[in-house]
């Protein structure tokens, strides 16, 4: 199985330029390549997510170089967990833009969509900090492209605002690059966790502001407050198909920060002593809040979206900052249901623009085939806010429990119920001028546009299908993420695939003399018991 690692990564590499060289000029062989392609893609990524789920870490060298020298492919429950939710949400996307025409506004909208994935695929499956970085590049340059597609001054200027923000993260990025291997001469993310043990004590400010500057960049990807201004313009400005897709894109910030920060720089180091969660903590609650406060406040319909958009990403981070095996396992099940949720609002989002000519929330005639548009809507809206029957209730159930063992955990509860109950108002809102106002006596009575495209539907209807059973199996899901937090906290496991048996005896030994050279008073308050 440690060769097909590398498919998700070659497939796309191979389909995208064959569509931009090959079929440019015939639009309808391009969606029959890109349909094949995520068919191709979403069977692999079962296969590979199968094989993880026994547990065993797999690792696919490049050219035969063994690490730490060559490029390493890692395959472990969190990377196939990744690749899977990437795989299924782009066939759904994909089958949404072709069944609404989307990709007749640019002729190289799915090679640059093979790109994207790419690029999604590169970073969840990396075993090189660097190589990050390169799929973070690719992924920046492609969602660009994407964002941009159909063209408008607007869009142009989302997109702009977009580069530059995630710019100066790539260059804080590679200080942090050009930092970590002047003290370690390494980038492979399972030798610098053997390497940090063996740390002199003279580089442990070196390795502190390097693990800091990491965590920026990190949460700019996740829109983690204050370097969360890019998203809501990018993301109600940009196609809405796009934005569906993008949902995934934000959450390689916070598969990063897991990877990250339990193998290299884990909490039990002497030099991090805490500073993941006493930034992240805080980060977190603001983040949550004011992500609802703008779903409340949105004028627009697509910018609604992207408010909740920013708002899930505080309560992942707020799951994410506790950083207990419980806490992790509750935060990855939260981490499907909001993409999942996200991804179908956007497209409810574009159904709205194609009918109404715009998302604005503003009394306007009834939609054509309202009735389908508003069941959807209602649905994605009661998911996304996290009321029952629905897996956001489950997800934020299991985020609340998780994290009450936390000393912050009174403020965790009061925020994540209170800012539910503004995404209740604000969706209801919404639902209420969009759908209902509509058919109002004094309501304009002007003929609106085409009604949506069923096929688009339908597309929209298998995400919400995953939704549903994301809640009916919660159990069986539940227990493959307790078992992904656990292999995470396990960062042996992972080395010992990487570097080899010989490796594991130098990282369990350099783990203990972490533990060793803590020291008890220094460390923040418990986090097993409440206060």
């Amino acid at each position: 199985m440690d060769h097909w690692i590398i498919a998700p990564i070659v497939v796309p590499a191979l389909v995208g330029p064959a569509i931009m060289l090959l079929m440019r000029h015939d639009l309808v062989l391009q969606r029959v390549a890109a349909l094949v392609s995520g068919v191709l893609m979403l069977g692999l990524t079962l296969a590979l997510l199968v094989a993880a789920a026994g547990g065993t870490v797999e690792s696919y060298e490049l050219g035969s170089w063994p690490a730490p020298f060559g490029i390493v492919l890692v395959l472990d429950r969190l990377s196939a967990l990744m690749v899977t939710l990437t795989a299924a949400l782009a066939l759904v996307v994909l089958a949404y833009v072709i069944a609404t025409g989307w990709d007749r506004r640019g002729r190289n909208f799915h090679a640059i969509y093979q790109f994207q994935l790419l690029g999604l695929f590169g970073a969840m499956l990396t075993g090189d900090i660097f190589n990050l970085f390169v799929f973070f590049e690719i992924l920046l340059i492609a969602s660009y492209g994407l964002m941009t597609h159909g063209g408008g001054r607007m869009r142009l200027r989302g997109g702009v605002q977009y580069v530059v923000y995630n710019l100066a993260g790539s260059t804080l990025f590679l200080f942090a690059l050009g930092t970590l291997y002047a003290v370690f001469g390494s980038l492979n993310m399972a030798d610098l966790a053997v390497r940090m043990g063996q740390l002199p004590e003279g580089d442990g400010a070196l390795v502190r502001v390097t693990a800091a500057l990491l965590l920026v960049v990190f949460v700019l990807k996740g829109a983690l407050l204050p370097v969360h201004f890019w998203l809501p313009n990018t993301y109600a400005l940009a196609p809405a198909p796009v934005a569906a897709l993008f949902a995934v894109m934000t959450k390689v910030g916070a598969y990063s920060v897991l990877r990250v920060y339990t193998l290299v720089f884990p909490d039990t180091a002497p030099m991090i002593d805490g500073m993941i969660g006493a930034v992240l903590v805080p980060a977190a609650m603001v983040t949550l809040a004011i992500g609802m406060i703008g779903v409340l406040a949105g004028g627009t319909l697509a910018r609604v979206a992207a408010f909740a958009a920013v708002g899930s990403m505080g309560t992942l981070f707020l799951a994410v900052a506790a950083f207990t095996p419980a806490s992790v396992a509750a935060a990855l099940y939260y981490l499907v249901h909001s993409t999942l949720a996200g991804a179908a609002l956007f497209l409810i989002v574009d159904q709205v623009r194609g009918a109404r000519g715009n998302s604005a929330l503003t009394v306007q005639a009834p939609i054509p085939g309202g009735g389908l548009v508003a069941a959807l809507f209602f649905a994605s809206a009661i998911a996304l806010a996290g009321m029952p029957p629905l897996s956001g209730f489950v997800g934020k159930l299991l985020i609340l429990d998780a994290i009450r063992g936390q000393g912050w955990w009174v403020w965790g509860w009061a925020l994540v119920l209170g800012t539910s109950l503004l995404a209740v108002v604000g969706l209801a809102r919404a639902g209420s001028v969009l759908f209902w106002r509509a058919h109002d006596a004094d309501a304009p009575k002007a003929p609106a546009g085409p009604a949506p495209a069923a096929l688009g539907s339908a597309a929209l209807g298998a995400l919400l299908a995953l939704i549903v059973a994301l809640t009916l199996f919660a159990g069986p899901v539940m227990g493959y993420m307790q078992a992904t937090a656990v292999q995470l906290f396990t960062p042996l496991v992972y080395v010992e695939a990487v570097l080899g048996p010989q490796a594991a005896p130098v990282a369990e030994a350099a783990a203990e003399a972490d533990e060793a050279t803590s020291d008890p008073g220094d460390e923040p308050a418990p986090t097993e018991e409440g206060p």
